[in-house]
């Protein structure tokens, strides 16, 4: 499947997800990411499916689905795939409904990518480092991108766009929540000038055991530094588009391998499909594995944990 969801979305409401790239392909390999470590490092483009599949694929789940947001997301970097413009085009075209690109950023110092992503209604890219050692050490990019060649690209890029441009922040406690590392940030962000900037922290099993979120006086001192920052720590709460599935293992191991998933929304997700005792038969036969993260229990697909 190229799509999933409707998904609960902290910033995009209910959105229906759009995978145009294959799994864990990737400009970085972030030591803060949900679906682990990249296996697929690369900074070239490629049309990796065919695009019409794709397209045609969108419009049957939305026939079936109220969505505020068609949303490329990718299970890595979106932008990779060199179909994202004409998609996002069609899209807009054909079904009428906002589209929102989630990508690191990392392409835009490209002008082919920033033409490409002009039509899209929201823009989120990511800036977790403000200096070339700390974007090494958390982002891990592909050798060929630098931070300053990243940041113009940025730059460029919301000078050129007429859309809404949201920046998003990851704090690492520790790496990046430092004084020195947030006034580097905030300087990164006033040459970007986004039109929102969101402070987020880990929740989900990151790739690396050694990631956890900041302390809230942290998060407190980010906020002061970076200013009219809006910060997202909470869970999402909502359905995640159950009606495209046949049940509740199939449903468990597509959201999970994508949106890892809390031990309660698996739960869930059996009783909606009246289907008890699902995710226990799934531990018993290594389907799936629990993992505790910050206080909390998550379910990952057995083949998908690559923490170290």
């Amino acid at each position: 499947m190229y799509t999933y969801g409707p998904v609960p979305s902290r910033r995009l409401g209910r959105s229906l997800g759009v995978s145009p790239i294959p799994p864990k392909t990737c400009t970085y390999s972030c030591v803060y990411c949900q679906l682990g470590r990249t296996n697929h490092l690369r900074a070239d483009r490629e049309s990796f499916f065919p695009k019409e599949e794709i397209l045609i694929e969108i419009g049957e789940q939305l026939e079936n689905s109220d969505v505020d947001f068609i949303t490329f997301v990718g299970d890595g970097e979106p932008t990779l795939c060199s179909d994202i413009g004409w998609l996002i085009r069609e899209c807009k075209e054909r079904y009428h409904k906002p589209t929102a690109v989630i990508t690191n950023g990392s392409l835009l110092f490209q002008s082919d990518v920033r033409q490409e992503l002009l039509a899209a209604d929201v823009v989120l890219p990511s800036l977790d480092a403000g200096s070339e050692q700390l974007f090494r050490l958390i982002n891990r990019p592909h050798g060929r991108i630098r931070f300053e060649v990243m940041l113009q690209g940025l730059i460029d890029f919301h000078k050129e766009y007429s859309g809404e441009l949201w920046l998003e922040v990851m704090l690492v406690a520790g790496i990046n929540d430092t004084e020195e590392a947030l006034q580097d940030i905030r300087k990164a962000a006033e040459q970007i000038s986004p039109n929102r900037l969101y402070i987020v922290t880990p929740i989900r099993p990151p790739a690396e055991i050694w990631v956890h979120p900041p302390s809230p006086e942290r998060i407190v001192r980010a906020q002061e530094i970076l200013g009219h920052a809006e910060t997202i720590s909470f869970h999402e709460s909502g359905d995640f588009g159950l009606t495209s599935f046949p049940g509740a293992r199939e449903a468990i191991l597509e959201i999970g391998a994508r949106h890892p998933l809390r031990l309660q929304q698996a739960l869930d997700i059996e009783v909606w499909f009246s289907e008890p005792g699902t995710v226990d038969a799934m531990l018993k036969d290594t389907r799936l594995l629990k993992v505790r993260y910050e206080d909390s229990e998550y379910l990952l697909p057995a083949h998908f944990v690559r923490m170290s």
